[in-house]
């Protein structure tokens, strides 16, 4: 990435004003954030929800010495930093409409693969819960799934150690910059996390744990994953915030439940009572509620000849489907240079031709 575009991006992450959703439509109206900080004040408050307040922290001059202060930290420490429209950025995650429009990374972090699942839970974990999560990722490691926390006390390390000890790759989710790690205690597991996995953060590198920074954390777990584990959660918990989050994505909960009178199994329990998560009781479940034991079916081939004459939109969109996979509207818009407000329109009429398939998220693949 060039530097010049780094600093503008960079520049944008560190204005206050600026969150996560306008940032993204920001970027999609000019269609470049090289571009963005060029253009005139008067220009942006034309788009929906750009007001003066934000146009005057987009264009603080504080913020460049921060962005060039931020990409030094970066540069000594050999970090790196994945952009919303870049190919390393997570898929699952950017179907979420409040995901960052950038994280920073470190580690032998690989996406490909798309089973993933996130795990978390109470720190006062039982005895209970630690077997069951333990026994739960040695079952499901025939599957190669990357194991998601926020490294924790309690469930989250138990599910990092139980991935390692797996030989499982393992994402670390942090609620605070890579200048410091939180809590202290778990530092000593950094270098094995390392080894097959990483740290993802959307936090500069002097942000501290904050309290709001955990809450925002959850949201990158839980939409990272195709599904959210919660093992043990007392009757209110982070975790209970992660498994509402998870299914504000439509995303599949399982929930471990436990004894009626067990403090820190009332979370889950009232999880399954009230039909926000699915009954966890062995890998089982989870395989069979995600399709994991069923052999994939290679999808047939699409003949364009079969369909009726592409008008010459149709074909630009085919063809990047064709060349990316599912793709998100926005990124559609932007790389075939088509307006949303006309692709909507466009994809639409190719559903209806039988070409296209909607999926949740505002995301679109071929058939």
């Amino acid at each position: 990435m060039k530097k010049e575009k780094l600093l503008a991006i960079l520049r944008l992450q560190k204005s206050k004003a600026i969150g996560d959703i306008l940032a993204k439509k920001l970027i999609v109206a000019v269609g470049d954030i090289e571009q963005l900080f060029n253009e005139k004040p008067t220009t942006l408050q034309k788009i929906n929800g750009i007001g003066s307040f934000a146009i005057q922290h987009l264009f603080d001059k504080k913020n460049i010495k921060l962005a060039e202060q931020e990409l030094d930290f970066i540069e000594k420490n050999n970090y790196e930093v994945v952009y919303f429209l870049d190919d390393e950025f997570p898929k699952n995650l950017l179907q979420c409409i409040d995901s960052p429009f950038v994280l920073f990374k470190d580690g032998n972090i690989n996406l490909k693969n798309d089973k993933i699942l996130s795990i978390v839970g109470t720190r006062n974990m039982s005895s209970y819960g630690k077997d069951f999560c333990e026994h739960l990722i040695e079952e499901l490691s025939v599957y190669n799934p990357i194991i998601v926390s926020g490294f924790a006390y309690g469930v989250d390390i138990c599910a990092h150690k139980a991935a390692i000890k797996n030989k499982l790759q393992t994402i670390v989710v942090l609620a605070h910059g890579f200048e410091q790690i939180y809590p202290k205690a778990h530092k000593k597991y950094m270098r094995q996390v390392m080894e097959n996995g990483g740290f993802f953060t959307e936090f500069g590198f002097e942000e501290n744990p904050l309290r709001e920074n955990f809450l925002r954390r959850n949201r990158i777990v839980a939409g990272m994953s195709e599904a959210t584990i919660i093992i043990e959660s007392a009757e209110k918990g982070g975790s209970l915030v992660t498994a509402d989050i998870a299914n504000s994505y439509d995303r599949e909960v399982f929930a471990l439940p436990g004894r009626n009178n067990d403090i820190y199994s009332k979370g889950c329990n009232n999880l399954i009572k009230y039909n926000q998560a699915t009954l966890l009781t062995s890998s089982n479940d989870i395989m069979k509620m995600l399709n994991w034991d069923v052999v994939a079916k290679p999808k047939k081939a699409i003949h364009q000849e079969l369909f009726i004459t592409l008008t010459d939109q149709e074909q630009t969109i085919y063809n990047h489907l064709k060349e990316n996979g599912k793709q998100m509207l926005d990124l559609i818009a932007i790389d075939c240079n088509i307006p949303i407000f006309q692709l909507s329109s466009v994809l639409l009429q190719m559903e209806l031709k039988g070409i296209t398939n909607p999926l949740p998220g505002k995301m679109f693949e071929l058939r």
